[in-house]
């Protein structure tokens, strides 16, 4: 029972320091799903095909699927996120 209890605490607290720092990045979310297909990452793409990016920048953000793939998982862990509160409401 003490190792169950140890075992608790530490998925619990290791949680809550995960939750707590997504929610701290929820504006973050809303600012790169909004980037997303937007004139402005339009205008960042074509200047990184043009060459007027500077060859040492990280270019995640300009390949679709890094954004799309970013927030696809976060869609799916916020489903996931509610099915489990609603399989808690009901016990």
């Amino acid at each position: 029972m003490e190792r169950r209890l140890d075992m608790i605490q530490e998925v619990t607290g290791e949680l809550s320091q995960a939750l707590d720092r997504y929610a701290k990045v929820q504006g973050e979310i809303e600012i790169l799903g909004s980037y997303y297909g937007s004139k402005e990452w339009r205008q960042d793409y074509d200047d990184d095909a043009d060459g007027k990016l500077p060859d040492d920048l990280k270019r995640g953000v300009l390949s679709e699927d890094g954004i799309w793939n970013a927030l696809s998982e976060v869609q799916e862990l916020n489903h996931r996120l509610a099915d489990f509160i609603r399989k808690l409401d009901k016990q």
